[in-house]
């Protein structure tokens, strides 16, 4: 297995800034992970991707084993090479996909389940999960664990953890790629002995870095926070920490606060594409009738291409007549902001003044965030949670 290099080159009580070195490059962390599930950030070029300032992607092993297929993937070279991405890239294992479908049966060996596009019968366990990141070639991938529904009970919560470290080991005696990371999942739900004893059997194992997954799943904020406050130190220091699935602003904040290096979560993208501007003022939504004359820049402190070269009148145009580039345009804005929220965060970290950011944090991102004008329910829960991934 690849020894990933990590350095951590300062901290503020809990919070880190570190470096990670993988075969695509350097990754600055704190660092937000955009998500590009099926092998595409959605509505972006990679042009495009390339001059938001994002680090890392994520791309979903799940969806990328059924279309267009590993082998596939593999023909043109691993992902890299057939999305034209130069930098580093994590794949999912799949787990949380699997488990989130309504029709799946789960043995020690895997998990036999129905595709939900056209209802092919599909298994995927330890082995063929590490076959297919291998495949796929990203610079970082993850075990295949098994993901808690939120509200579990705790026997069965016992005993899948249990499993998780059972299938854990098999991932890192199938995983054989040298120039690929693997990292491990902790799981345990909302019990902190299970916490403790799955960060016990995972850390036991040894991987390249670890994943609290079990998170985002529809418990809200301060129960997240609750978890991490037990979850987060049993994690070993001298290895990145993961925490899936989570994106909010004040969220992100908060898992820093905590000792956490990384995150994913797609609604910096699936936002953008119904209008939802992020900026330092908070959330803006560019459909608000109020922005239909508007000839400002979308967000005036902002200098990405879309708010250098478009205004707010043509922005709320194009969503109004359903042009794709409506989407693109914010997701280019998004993608640049979260890239420039986590960056400042690093920097208030390295200078000593991480609990005024944070502060600033809480007052324009407050928990209970009201939804903008003109906005409908926009931190989507239930279903939603389930494609948030964990």
């Amino acid at each position: 297995m690849n020894q990933l290099p990590f350095l951590i080159e300062a901290t503020h009580g809990s919070a880190r800034a570190g470096t990670l070195t993988t075969p695509h490059g350097k990754v600055q962390t704190p660092v937000f992970m955009p998500v590009g599930t099926q092998g595409a950030i959605r509505s972006l070029s990679p042009l495009h991707l390339s001059q938001t300032g994002s680090q890392i992607i994520l791309a979903n092993t799940y969806h990328l084993s059924q279309r267009p297929g590993e082998r596939l993937v593999a023909k043109h070279g691993g992902l890299h090479s057939m999305m034209d991405v130069d930098l580093p890239i994590l794949t999912d294992s799949g787990g949380f996909q699997v488990f989130s479908l309504k029709k799946s049966q789960v043995d020690e060996d895997g998990v036999t389940f129905a595709y939900e596009v056209d209802g092919k019968k599909t298994f995927l366990s330890p082995e063929t999960s590490m076959d297919i990141q291998q495949q796929l070639g990203a610079d970082i991938a993850m075990n295949f664990d098994e993901c808690l529904a939120f509200g579990v009970d705790k026997d069965a919560a016992t005993q899948s953890v249990d499993r998780t470290a059972r299938w854990a080991e098999r991932c890192k005696k199938a995983h054989t790629r040298e120039d690929q990371s693997l990292f491990g999942i902790i799981q345990g739900g909302f019990w902190p002995d299970l916490r403790a004893r799955s960060a016990r059997q995972i850390t036991d194992i040894g991987f390249d870095g670890y994943a609290l997954g079990g998170l985002s799943v529809g418990e809200g904020h301060q129960k997240m926070c609750e978890v991490l406050n037990y979850a987060v130190d049993p994690m070993p220091t001298n290895a990145p920490r993961y925490l899936m699935g989570v994106g909010r602003p004040l969220d992100l904040v908060e898992g820093v606060a905590r000792g956490i290096d990384m995150f994913d979560c797609v609604i910096a993208t699936r936002h953008s594409r119904s209008g939802m501007f992020y900026t330092d003022k908070g959330r803006i939504r560019m459909t608000d009738k109020r922005f239909r004359n508007d000839m400002y820049p979308p967000d005036t402190s902002c200098t990405c291409y879309t708010c250098t070269r478009f205004t707010r009148a043509y922005l709320h145009h194009l969503f109004r007549v359903g042009e794709i580039l409506a989407a693109t345009l914010t997701t280019i804005h998004n993608l640049t902001w979260f890239a420039s929220f986590m960056a400042r965060m690093r920097s208030s970290i390295v200078d000593g003044s991480f609990e005024s950011y944070r502060q600033w944090v809480h007052e324009m991102y407050p928990e209970k965030d009201p939804a903008p004008s003109g906005s409908g329910p926009q931190n989507r829960r239930g279903k939603a949670a389930k494609k948030r991934r964990r």
